[in-house]
């Protein structure tokens, strides 16, 4: 796969910590894939407003859904350009000042043309893209969409024409003034757990006969 960069472009180019901003596409398609969730913005009755939804990449496309009511997803469609941010929460970075205390965080930001997906097999093919985006495996695990749920879903393609990710790791940057100060730094690692699974006790499940999916399974022999 080409690693070809996609920034910086005239939307995304890092303009502040300018060492801290990556452009390769293998990084930003990485974060993209194992942030869990992302921001899509829009302008809804001239108030700029952000929403927290689902994402699923292939490719060089990027595919959110939606209600087909979901007034920010219709702004995006009317402007035929999206921006979509996406952030892994990785630590606190505690310098020996307030000011240059931070977190250790990888993040990405897309810009790119919008296009709806309007055909219903291509939306079924699509919505399975983000069940197992959010647990790999899980889509051969549920019940098919059915045709009612496809109309009720807005399915939209973003191409990730340009983008960027900006990193904040390692040792923390303190002034050289501070570094003879007796105060502690360092950095505080931080990670997303998933905990033991709670099952659900209404249906066929009240009897207690269905097991744990293989979904689930491989999900927790992953946090060992």
């Amino acid at each position: 796969m080409s690693n070809a960069p996609l920034g910086p472009g005239p939307n995304t180019k890092v303009r502040r910590l300018r060492e801290k901003a990556r452009y390769e596409s293998d990084v930003i398609f990485s974060i993209l894939d194992q942030a869990r969730y992302c921001h899509v913005a829009g302008i809804v009755d001239g108030l700029a407003m952000a929403l927290p939804t689902l994402h699923a990449r292939e490719g060089s496309t990027l595919y959110l859904h939606g209600s087909q009511s979901n007034a920010i997803m219709k702004s995006v469609l009317e402007s035929e350009r999206a921006c979509v941010t996406a952030t892994l929460y990785e630590g606190i970075r505690l310098a020996r000042s307030g000011f240059e205390s931070s977190i250790a965080f990888r993040s990405v930001v897309v810009v790119g043309s919008v296009l709806i997906i309007d055909d219903l097999e291509e939306k079924r093919r699509i919505l399975d893209l983000f069940v197992d985006a959010v647990l790999p495996g899980r889509a051969s695990e549920v019940r098919a969409a059915n045709e009612q749920e496809l109309r009720l879903t807005m399915v939209v393609a973003i191409a990730i024409d340009e983008a960027s990710a900006k990193i904040s790791e390692g040792p923390t940057d303190d002034a050289d003034v501070d570094l003879a100060l007796p105060i502690w730094s360092g950095t505080v690692p931080a990670r997303l757990q998933f905990l033991a699974p709670i099952a659900s006790v209404d249906g066929a499940m009240a009897n207690g006969d269905v097991p744990i999916p293989r979904s689930v399974r491989q999900l927790l022999q992953s946090e060992r």
